[in-house]
């Protein structure tokens, strides 16, 4: 059987921009940026983005368009007329391992999410749940944080599954029929919902030291931990490292000129980051807070700038729906790899392969990390919770040498087969080939490599 391509540049440029822009651009991105001192932090994240990040999008997709196949499968075969060692087959495992843990956690925070959404409608109804109305205090929002998400874990674990639930409903119709065409839908809801809250946010009164703080670069902020971070963010919010881009990409069309989609990937994701910072940082700074309050920025904090909105309720709950749509757009062609795999290279039929990989990342990830800020609270895995390990470790080692690994892959075992598939065959003439591939082979791995070791020094 022939394998199924995207239907037009548009629609994959929308599925891999949603697979992008999850919670990395909505939610990790502005409260590092608050963490970090705002416009240094933002200004080594566009760097960092060119500099490292289209370029490792395209080392993933020449990996998946070249083999048309799942994330493990494509480091097997042969390249440049030598058996490939199936020692590479490890680099593809390792992403799996990375997306797994990556929906571990990141399901729950689409339990959040759920939860809020419900709990402020219902709120401005008049029912029990998170009046934002009136005005909150920081008290208010942290005793709604603490009851309803630290100690409420059966809520959260419900919130999961229907979270999980509407994964599943658009996983069983197809890569094509159900991502593709959800997606469709999906982009345009969240910009309309995201330019909504940018505009309402930047005309607040007292917005302008917000967007003073979010644009202006303090230079002494730029250390190489800001790079750390930021390289981990970068990895984050392009979904690289754990086989999204191999995946997507497996279903592209020969002609399609990968380097024109991955700077438009780019730019895309850069832009919504961006975007979400002036939706956040004129409401804080209008509102009187600061933004150093961590990941739990836009639970604890925003809400009570919402509050002090007219129609804060509205706002409140548009900005909680941009999220889960971010959200999702992101998990569904996470759990794609998985299931890809499953189905492409263990031969489970389609059905069987996605609720394989829904069940055990809820079983063995979902609810461990919905549990660990209640009854396994005091479960610690280096020195971190359930949740935070998950999160440290397919951020900060296993998506990082997954990337590192395939930059390997590309730059001395493909070799010239991989500047051929870039240039389409060589049809496409232009010097950018053999520079992206020079850089890839000799500078890239280094960068990726000294701020992995700096990490975890």
């Amino acid at each position: 059987m022939a394998r199924q391509t995207w239907s037009s540049r548009l629609t994959y440029v929308l599925t891999v921009a949603g697979a992008t822009i999850g919670f990395g651009a909505t939610w990790r991105f502005p409260y590092l940026v608050g963490q970090n001192g705002g416009g240094a932090y933002v200004l080594t994240f566009i760097i960092v983005m060119a500099l490292v990040g289209v370029p490792i999008i395209l080392v993933e997709n020449v990996i998946g368009r070249r083999a048309h196949a799942d994330s493990v499968t494509a480091f097997t075969g042969t390249a440049c007329g030598k058996a490939i060692s199936p020692l590479w087959k490890g680099v593809g495992y390792l992403g799996l391992l990375g997306a797994f843990g990556i929906l571990a956690y990141y399901m729950v925070i689409g339990g959040w999410v759920l939860s809020y959404i419900f709990n402020i409608t219902a709120g401005a109804l008049g029912f029990s749940g998170l009046d934002l109305s009136v005005p909150v205090t920081k008290e208010v929002t942290e005793a709604f944080y603490t009851e309803h998400i630290e100690n409420s874990p059966l809520s959260i674990i419900f919130y999961t599954f229907v979270f999980v639930i509407i994964n599943y409903l658009i996983l069983r119709k197809g890569i094509i029929k159900g991502i593709e065409r959800a997606v469709k839908y999906l982009m345009p809801l969240l910009f309309i919902c995201l330019i909504i809250m940018v505009l309402r946010n930047l005309t607040l009164e007292g917005a302008g030291p917000g967007v003073t703080f979010y644009l202006k670069p303090d230079f002494s902020k730029i250390t190489p931990q800001l790079f750390l971070d930021v390289l981990g963010q970068v990895f984050f919010a392009l979904s690289l490292g754990f086989g999204v881009m191999i995946t997507l990409s497996s279903h592209l069309s020969a002609k399609e000129d990968m380097v024109k989609t991955a700077a438009i990937t780019g730019v895309i994701n850069t832009l919504i980051a961006v975007l979400a910072g002036f939706m956040i940082f004129p409401s804080l700074f209008s509102a009187g807070l600061a933004p150093d309050s961590g990941p739990s920025l836009v639970f604890k904090t925003l809400p009570i700038a919402f509050s002090q909105l007219s129609f804060g309720s509205f706002f409140a709950v548009v900005f909680f729906v941009l999220l889960i749509v971010a959200a999702l757009t992101t998990s569904v062609t996470i759990y794609q790899v998985m299931i890809s795999v499953l189905y492409e290279r263990f031969h489970i039929r389609a059905a069987g392969s996605i609720n394989i990989a829904l069940w055990v990342v809820f079983i063995l990830g979902n609810i461990p990390c919905a549990l660990s800020y209640g009854p396994l609270k005091d479960v610690t895995f280096i020195g971190r919770n359930i949740f935070d390990a998950f999160d440290y470790i397919s951020g900060n080692i296993c998506f990082v040498l997954t990337a590192l690994g395939c930059t390997l892959f590309v730059g001395w075992v493909l070799k010239e087969e991989a500047l051929a598939e870039i240039s389409n065959q060589h049809t496409l003439k232009s010097g950018i080939y053999r520079l992206w591939f020079n850089y890839v082979r000799y500078v890239v791995p280094f960068i990726i490599l000294a701020i992995f070791i700096y990490g975890l020094i």
